[in-house]
Formats: C-alpha cells, structure tokens, sequence
C-alpha cells in the first residue's frame, strides 16, 4: 500500500529528519519525507495507517490528511 500524507507544523531539514526518524520504527518498505509531507509505502499486514500516523504525532507534528 501506498499513501501521500500531509503534515502540519514542519519547518526545516530537522523536522523532515524527526518524522523520518519515527516512521522508520515501524516496518515499511519506502519512505520519503519533506516538508509538510510524506510519502510511505507499507505492507498492510504488518504495519496500518493509524500506526504510521501515530508515529507523526509522538514526533510532534500534525497530520492534516
């Protein structure tokens, strides 16, 4: 599965670096953060896009979508 999601409140290289950080945690097979979005690809046996959103959150942004 693949999803584009935007996010609200990032800024600069070390917000893009936070959110990276966090999703990475979890089990995906493709990521691409810059600011105010991200781009995941993801096994949805493994990983659900709640999980991936709550990742954002605990790194301290918003997801607008």
């Amino acid at each position: 599965m693949k999803t584009l999601i935007k996010i609200d409140g990032m800024s600069c290289q070390h917000c893009v670096m936070a959110v990276k950080k966090e999703i990475q945690k979890l089990n995906v097979t493709n990521l691409e953060v810059k600011i105010g979005e991200a781009s995941i690809e993801y096994d949805e046996n493994k990983v659900s896009e709640e999980n991936i959103k709550q990742a954002m959150l605990e790194s301290g942004y918003v997801v607008i979508k």
